[in-house]
């Protein structure tokens, strides 16, 4: 059979998280308010680093470029989903589920080399305090975000390309709520052992190398804090790494388990409310993390109603 005869799927249809007319009003509502919450929260973050000058430093730097990308990475995905909450025939066409899985795959990809680049930057903090500023100089920073978005999106094309040239000839049915690699490779109709083991490769060198750099970093890290002979500054160094440590479980966690696990032991059902969790929950609970863990942050905030509240009396 020629290729052109089997690339026939112009759109597929998306099932969703479910069937039920009363339960997809639910979950409009609670996407929706999840999402309101995530772009709130994050762009909070953001404007409140660039106006407080006291958190002009590198580890607040990184911290912009993970809200930023948390942004961009719940808006390729909620806005579509809560669409499809509110129509009967949940319809994406070939193209537009193409562009939601490269981008959505080089936010996530960039975000995994990001979280490793902020545990560099902790374990030249506490590790290295003296050389700190000298390292983590503005221009490296910026050079270790760049490699960090570049890296993402041009290691998704790898991922995105060998998934897009296989030939979809039906069924164009997807039991899920947005286009993912597993999903879409499941209905290719060839075989797909070559494209599955090159992804799983994508997924080791993006995955585990910031995985295994963030566990070295942050076994270096604890054995200087061992060292440190006062309770108070042991908390000190510990409290500045305890909001990255956080995000990294809850990401890592949840991203190895989707894409590093063997195929036998996907269940359809579980990878929809894992991806609920890393697409949409956790883009949320980030900037929580951050504001409620974080001394300086918190400080900024108040510093920041306080004027608001100033300029509001007057």
């Amino acid at each position: 059979m020629k290729r052109d005869n089997l690339t026939s799927v112009t759109e597929f249809i998306l099932l969703g998280l479910s069937s039920d007319p009363k339960i997809q009003l639910l979950l409009f509502l609670v996407f929706l308010i999840i999402y309101i919450i995530t772009v709130a929260g994050n762009m909070l973050i953001i404007i409140i680093v660039i106006v407080d000058s006291r958190l002009h430093t590198p580890m607040y730097f990184f911290l912009t470029n993970l809200s930023f990308l948390e942004v961009c990475y719940s808006s390729a995905i909620v806005p579509k989903a809560l669409v499809h909450f509110l129509v009967e025939r949940k319809t994406i066409s070939f193209p537009e589920c193409a562009a939601q899985m490269y981008i959505a795959l080089s936010l996530g990809e960039t975000e995994c080399l990001l979280l490793g680049v902020m545990a560099y930057d902790r374990y030249v903090a506490i590790c290295h305090p003296l050389h700190y500023t000298v390292i983590m100089n503005k221009r490296v920073c910026i050079m270790m975000a760049s490699a960090s978005w570049t890296g993402g999106f041009v290691l998704s094309l790898v991922d995105s390309v060998f998934t897009l040239r296989l030939p979809y000839c039906g069924p164009n049915e997807m039991n899920h709520f947005v286009c993912e690699v597993p999903v879409i490779i499941h209905l290719a109709c060839t075989d797909t052992k070559t494209t599955e083991l090159i992804i799983f490769l994508v997924a080791v060198v993006v995955l585990l190398i910031p995985f295994f750099l963030i566990l070295i970093s942050y076994l270096r890290i604890i054995s200087t804090v061992l060292k440190i002979r006062s309770a108070e500054g042991r908390h000190k160094a510990f409290s500045t790494c305890a909001s990255h440590l956080i995000v990294v479980t809850l990401f890592y966690g949840t991203i190895i388990f989707m894409y590093m696990r063997p195929k036998s032991s996907h269940s359809q059902e579980q990878d929809k409310r894992i991806t609920v969790f890393y697409t949409v929950v956790t883009p949320m609970l980030n900037p929580m993390i951050y504001s409620l863990k974080n001394k300086e942050v918190k400080g900024a905030l108040r510093k920041a109603t306080r004027r608001t509240r100033d300029a509001n009396f007057t």
